[in-house]
């Protein structure tokens, strides 16, 4: 449709929308998402046991709770570091001196020994702790091993 009866399609006005520009920037902001969202995870990855009536621990996700880590090799994290079984009653205590919620979260492993664990629970005890959370996945009936 040309105006003023000159050819070569100037000043003629289109409606339409271009989506491209748009379909673009969803797509990389959905890279960026899938790349960042793993490094949300709190603390190390570890496959949990499962329960079939575990109790919820809403405050094992607050980013001010202290959760310990014990990894199929034994390995013993504090939050993202590394700790010794030695050190870890102490830094528990560091960690735990301004707070009135005296609360320490345990994510052992599925197949950490269990002897680590106790080792863990033992020294987070005598940091003074009274409450040990051990964290677990819900088990699902469809869900078999």
């Amino acid at each position: 449709m040309a105006m003023g009866g000159t050819g070569g399609g100037r000043g003629e006005v289109t409606s339409d929308i271009n989506v491209t520009p748009m379909a673009d920037v969803m797509l990389v902001l959905l890279i960026i998402f899938m790349v960042i969202t793993p490094m949300l995870q709190k603390g190390v990855s570890v496959e949990l046991a499962r329960t079939k009536n575990p109790v919820d621990m809403k405050e094992a996700d607050r980013d001010d709770a202290v959760l310990v880590v014990v990894t199929r090799d034994g390995k013993l994290y504090l939050g993202q570091g590394r700790v010794n079984i030695d050190d870890l009653a102490s830094k528990v205590n560091d960690l735990l001196a301004n707070k009135l919620d005296r609360t320490v979260f345990v994510r052992s492993d599925l197949r950490a020994k269990y002897g680590d664990v106790v080792q863990v629970v033992d020294s987070i005890r005598s940091a003074g702790v009274d409450k040990v959370g051990l964290l677990t996945e819900r088990l699902d009936d469809q869900v078999r091993r």
